[in-house]
């Protein structure tokens, strides 16, 4: 008995070797994303990963593939002037090209109410630190809980770099480009050289005249 029970279990065993080693390729998969879910890029066409065929879904077929849908009417966009981030790397490197631009990309009809609204997200976003008058003596600073922040007159930035940290962040400051709109940051950017660094925009200015010239 003993011996038939270990030629049953040899056999068990022996079948099961045979199988797993098996080139036959895999069943097929009922209901495969539930298997192998798909992260699909919203403005890019949907196509299925595991296989050739691309989306036939009819909503998507309206917006050449597209998982992502037009916004409901009436939403409220998020980026109206359609300014893109710098195309610049967060690297060293990247910070050393945001020192070469010297214009923002926003309209300079608009300036005074753009240095207007830069200078209030200025004063609620980032006057606790960098403090109201941009000498790094903020609120926070002054309490002791923070320090080493820097008065901007102490720096060399351009619109272009101040624009580059808020987006990016640099040393102890973090990204906030969270917090701010992408025309925002340009605001704040140019609210910063404005008030605290007119050097620049007079050396700026001057470059801008011989370019044109």
């Amino acid at each position: 008995m003993k011996k038939i029970t270990k030629y049953i279990l040899f056999a068990i065993t022996g079948s099961l070797l045979i199988l797993s080693c098996s080139k036959k390729k895999p069943s097929l998969v009922y209901f495969p994303d539930m298997y192998y879910p798909v992260a699909y890029d919203p403005y890019q066409e949907a196509v299925i990963a595991y296989g050739e065929q691309g989306t036939t879904v009819p909503l998507f077929s309206k917006h050449e593939g597209a998982t992502a849908l037009a916004p409901v009417p009436g939403t409220i966009s998020q980026n109206p002037e359609g300014i893109l981030p710098m195309d610049l790397p967060n690297t060293p490197e990247g910070y050393d090209a945001s020192k070469k631009i010297t214009v923002s990309p926003l309209d300079p009809k608009n300036r005074d109410k753009d240095l207007a609204r830069g200078k209030d997200l200025y004063v609620k976003t980032c006057s606790a630190c960098h403090g109201t008058g941009g000498d790094g003596q903020g609120d926070i600073v002054q309490s002791g809980a923070y320090s080493g922040v820097p008065n901007y007159k102490d720096r060399d930035i351009t619109v272009g770099s101040v624009h580059y940290v808020i987006e990016h962040g640099r040393n102890a400051m973090g990204s906030y480009a969270g917090q701010l709109l992408p025309g925002d940051i340009w605001r704040v950017a140019e609210y910063v050289i404005n008030e605290f660094k007119p050097t620049a925009i007079a050396a700026s200015t001057e470059q801008l005249q011989t370019t044109e010239q």
